[in-house]
């Protein structure tokens, strides 16, 4: 057998007689893992090997699995875990070309057991990779498996327990418990990552318990656990984050992580007492996602080419500004991406560090070692850095020595917590530092929101009228009668109109103007001014482009900008 599959792989590869050696001895070694033992010597693909074996046990081999929707009761009569550890998958369709997917054609007793199971006559059998196998089996559960809604109707009339602690280096859907408590949290986990949520919010009141999920930046209630599963949750998720489940009179903060299929997720928990037991948000950082680059933001050509110049800068500040949640770090994130290269040394102070950034030197927040954004500053100064990222400026401390940073020669970005571009000089002036260092460090100011997209199966086109105009407080009265968009709702977008966001833009440089006003004033209003005269995009304005492009809609840059 070994040697048969040798032999075409020989033929099929073009293998040196010393590899054919090497994969020989892998195979002997183990004989009951002859794929995978292939596999792990790196002389071979996986879908090499599975060609050959096909041609062996004459079952065709197929490097994609189409998963069509599940057939109702399969997933009722087996489970996932089962199917997972043999590297099987049963395949809609009718029973005379259902397919069951394997990957080890060398051991078909499983194939008898999940064909009893599900009650099938007849079937057909495919060689299948691996990966895609343990993608089918999750698709075909999330299709029609129990939701956590379904769980929470379970738990009606049962009695709710915890059990121990346990390590999540596994996925999290392979967890084999029964605890019905553990299952629901695994579920309201993998629901809200599926869903696109950055945060899971549990509220107890008198009566009720609610779980709502942040999705686009809005709350959406998912779920109404029973009261009297509110002690169980809550102890549950204190466990994963190594919380003290005793103490629930004092605020707490945790960590944890977990795996769903490929994707790392970074959870931080936190907990506060209300006077019906304890409240707790659970913020979900994926931390295989990608960070965006600057050309997927939909940045409008100006305030690209603008952006394009002002992070290519020898030295200077430059603060990206907005409440928490409109995409700060992102922005950050994506112009170090852009400018990083192996001729510059880039060092960021951050809490958390949120994606690992590849040749970037990236420094953690730790107030209990002492690490602060002050403290960690001082030592990256002495680093040789080229470029230094902080992730907040919030003390006078911070400001002073990213002032002197950006004044010796080095360009810092940061970020502030202001409602537009020119309450940012204000804020300054209010940690302390003077209108002189203001004026001589920093270059421009970014303001930020992010505006939520409209669905395109959904949006519904209508005439602009003085009406819409007026609510914008004039902006864009030149476009009356222009057609723009509104949000309808549809089963593809949960009924919101909306799907997935992008970020709008104000940005004032510190022309020499500005530069004059602020040693002069740090009246906002007055800055503003100034800036809108020399030419600034206003946040509503550049919201209102993304509008008569049909990305967004009138309430929703009315939403989040404020004029």
């Amino acid at each position: 057998m070994i040697d048969t599959v040798l032999n075409l792989l020989e033929k099929k590869v073009s293998l040196s007689k010393e590899n054919l050696d090497k994969l020989r001895t892998a195979c002997l070694k183990d004989r009951l893992r002859l794929i995978d033992a292939l596999v792990e010597t790196k002389l071979v693909q996986e879908n090499d090997v599975l060609e050959a074996l096909s041609l062996i046990y004459d079952i065709p081999f197929v490097s994609t699995l189409p998963v069509e929707a599940a057939k109702d009761g399969w997933t009722a009569r087996i489970s996932r875990q089962f199917l997972k550890k043999c590297n099987m998958a049963p395949l809609a369709g009718k029973d005379e070309d259902t397919r069951i997917a394997l990957n080890d054609p060398s051991d078909l007793s499983f194939v008898d057991d999940i064909a009893a199971l599900l009650n099938l006559d007849a079937y057909a059998l495919v060689l299948a990779p691996k990966n895609q196998i343990q993608s089918a089996v999750n698709t075909l559960y999330d299709q029609s498996g129990e939701s956590a809604q379904q769980l929470v109707d379970d738990m009606e009339d049962n009695g709710f327990t915890i059990i121990d602690d346990f390590e999540r280096t596994a996925d999290l859907l392979d967890d084999t418990s029964d605890a019905p408590v553990i299952r629901l949290v695994n579920h309201m986990i993998s629901q809200a990552v599926k869903a696109g949520a950055s945060d899971i919010h549990i509220e107890p009141f008198q009566d009720v318990l609610k779980v709502r999920y942040r999705i686009d930046g809005i709350l959406y209630e998912m779920l109404t656990p029973p009261k009297g599963v509110q002690a169980s949750l809550i102890s549950r998720i204190k466990v994963m984050a190594k919380m003290n489940i005793a103490e629930k009179r004092v605020p707490q903060d945790g960590r944890a992580q977990v795996r769903i299929g490929d994707q790392e997720i970074d959870i931080r928990i936190s907990t506060v007492p209300t006077s019906h037991g304890e409240r707790l948000v659970m913020r979900l950082l994926n931390k295989s996602g990608y960070f965006l680059e600057f050309s997927q933001f939909g940045l409008s050509d100006d305030n690209y080419k603008i952006i394009h110049k002002i992070i290519r800068q020898n030295n200077g500040i430059v603060l990206v500004t907005g409440p928490t949640g409109s995409g700060k770090t992102t922005t950050l994130y994506a112009a170090l991406s852009e400018i990083n290269s192996p001729d510059k040394n880039i060092i960021t102070i951050e809490d958390p560090v949120e994606y690992n950034l590849m040749g970037i030197g990236q420094i953690q927040v730790n107030a209990k070692t002492g690490v602060t954004f002050a403290k960690g500053l001082r030592s990256i100064v002495r680093q040789d850095p080229d470029i230094v990222l902080i992730g907040e400026i919030r003390d006078l401390e911070t400001a002073e020595i990213a002032i002197q940073s950006a004044l010796t020669g080095h360009l810092v970005f940061s970020t502030l917590h202001t409602n537009d571009s020119a309450g940012a000089v204000t804020r300054l002036v209010d940690l302390g530092v003077e209108p002189y260092l203001i004026s001589s460090s920093v270059n421009s100011v970014v303001a930020q929101r992010l505006v939520r997209v409209l669905c395109n199966d959904c949006k519904e086109e209508y005439r602009l009228d003085e009406s819409h105009i007026n609510a914008l407080n004039g902006a864009g009265a030149k476009f009356i009668g222009e057609y723009v968009y509104k949000p309808r709702g549809c089963s593809k977008c949960f009924n919101t109109g909306y799907a997935g966001r992008q970020a709008i833009f104000e940005i004032m440089i510190m022309d020499d103007t500005l530069k004059s006003l602020v040693l002069q004033t740090s009246d906002s209003n007055q800055i503003k001014a100034a800036a809108l005269r020399a030419g600034m995009v206003t946040l509503r304005r550049d919201g209102m482009i993304k509008v008569l492009k049909g990305i967004t809609s009138i309430d929703e840059v009315l939403r989040v900008t404020q004029e």
